[in-house]
C-alpha cells in the first residue's frame, strides 16, 4: 500500500547526526504540500537520535532500535529499512548523499523495485510527482528527472544544498518501528576509520576564499593562502582551476564539488557560470571581486568590488589582524 508521506533516512555516526539529514528534513517540509514528513531513524539504545531529530519539526519520527546497527553493513541497515517501508510504502524517500547514504539507497532501492536519482542538487513537486535534479554531459546541463510508475520515488542529496532550520510549533509523533535484524553470514565490521577529504571540510569550512580563472596566478594564490589562515579559512576554485597543478577536484566549488555553507565567502576572479553558482546558495555573506562590472557573480555577492584582484587582497590582508 503507497501512501502519500515523505520519508528522510537519518544518518547516525557514533552518536552524532550527519548534518544532511537534517537538512533535508527541512526541505521536505518546504515542499510537503500537505503531506506528512517522516525521519527514520536507525539506532542503537544508547544514541536516542530522536531527541535532536524532533527540534526540527518532522510530523513523525520512525525509530528502528537494535545494538547491531552499532557496527552494521550497508546491507544490514537496507534490509531493516526494507522490512519498515515495504510495509506502507511512502511517496519519497530521500538518502543523504555520503558515502553511507550513496551504499544503502541502492541497496534498497533494489529490494523495492523502484527508481533511484542520485546526487541531485535540488527537489520539488510538480504535478503530483517528485522532480529531482542533477547535473549530467560532465556537469554543464542540470536535467529533470521523474519516477512517475512506482514508488517510492527515491534520491540522494547532495550535502549543504539545502540549510537545516530548527521547526517550531510542531506535535512530533514518535513510533518505534517493528522489523526483525538480519545479521549477514558472511560479513561482519570488524572497525570503522571515518575518511576525511578536504572537498568536506571545503563543505564545512566558515569561511572560504574562491579563486578563479580571472585571479590565477602564483602572486595572487600565495595572498589567498594568507588571506584564508589569517581568518582561519580555506581556500577553494572554480572548475577550470582544477586543471592546473596547483589545486585538484578535491578543491572545486560547484557542480562535482563542493557546496557551501561558509559564513564567508569570498569571490576572486570568478565569472559566475551557474555551474560554480549552484555551489554557494547557502553561504552567509558572500564577497566578490572582479574586473568585469558586468560579471553575473555580482548577481549572487552581498558585496561588490568591481576592480584588480591583487589590489583587493592586498589590501585586505593589511586590515586583518
Amino acid at each position: 500500500m503507497d501512501n502519500n508521506e515523505i520519508w528522510v533516512y537519518v544518518e547516525t555516526t557514533g552518536s552524532k547526526i550527519e548534518p544532511t539529514s537534517l537538512q533535508l528534513i527541512t526541505k521536505a517540509k518546504s515542499i510537503a504540500k500537505g503531506r506528512k514528513v517522516v525521519a527514520v531513524v536507525p539506532e542503537t539504545s544508547s544514541i536516542n537520535a530522536e531527541t535532536t531529530v524532533k527540534e526540527y519539526g518532522p510530523d513523525q519520527i520512525k525509530t528502528l532500535v537494535d545494538e547491531h546497527f552499532a557496527h552494521a553493513t550497508d546491507e544490514e541497515i537496507a534490509d531493516a529499512l526494507f522490512q519498515v517501508t515495504d510495509k506502507n510504502r511512502p511517496d519519497s524517500l530521500l538518502f543523504p548523499a555520503t558515502i553511507l547514504g550513496r551504499s544503502i539507497a541502492p541497496r534498497l532501492q533494489a529490494k523495492l523495485g523502484t527508481g533511484l536519482t542520485g546526487d541531485c542538487l535540488d527537489i520539488y513537486y510538480q504535478d503530483g510527482l517528485l522532480v529531482q535534479v542533477k547535473p549530467t554531459y560532465g556537469d554543464n546541463v542540470m536535467c529533470d528527472i521523474v519516477c512517475p510508475d512506482r514508488r517510492p520515488q527515491m534520491v540522494t542529496v547532495r550535502p549543504n544544498t539545502f540549510r537545516a532550520e530548527k521547526g517550531t510549533g510542531v506535535a512530533t509523533e514518535i513510533i518505534r518501528s517493528k522489523f526483525t535484524f538480519h545479521k549477514e553470514a558472511n560479513s561482519e565490521v570488524i572497525a570503522t576509520d571515518p575518511i576525511i577529504n578536504s572537498s568536506s571540510k571545503l563543505d564545512d569550512a566558515k569561511v572560504v576564499i574562491a579563486l578563479g580563472r580571472g585571479a590565477y596566478s602564483d602572486k595572487n594564490i600565495k595572498l589567498a593562502q594568507d588571506l584564508a589562515a589569517k581568518l582561519g579559512g580555506m581556500v577553494g576554485v572554480s572548475r577550470p582551476l582544477t586543471d592546473e597543478p596547483e589545486f585538484s577536484h578535491d578543491d572545486q566549488i560547484g557542480i562535482g564539488g563542493a557546496s557551501l555553507s561558509a559564513d564567508l565567502l569570498i569571490n576572486l576572479g570568478i565569472s559566475g557560470a551557474v555551474q560554480y553558482t549552484v555551489g554557494i546558495k547557502n553561504a552567509k555573506k558572500i564577497v566578490s571581486v572582479n574586473i568585469d562590472k558586468d560579471a553575473p557573480i555580482f548577481d549572487e555577492s552581498d558585496f561588490a568590488y568591481v576592480g584588480d584582484v591583487t589590489d583587493f587582497l592586498n589590501a585586505l590582508l593589511k586590515q586583518v589582524r
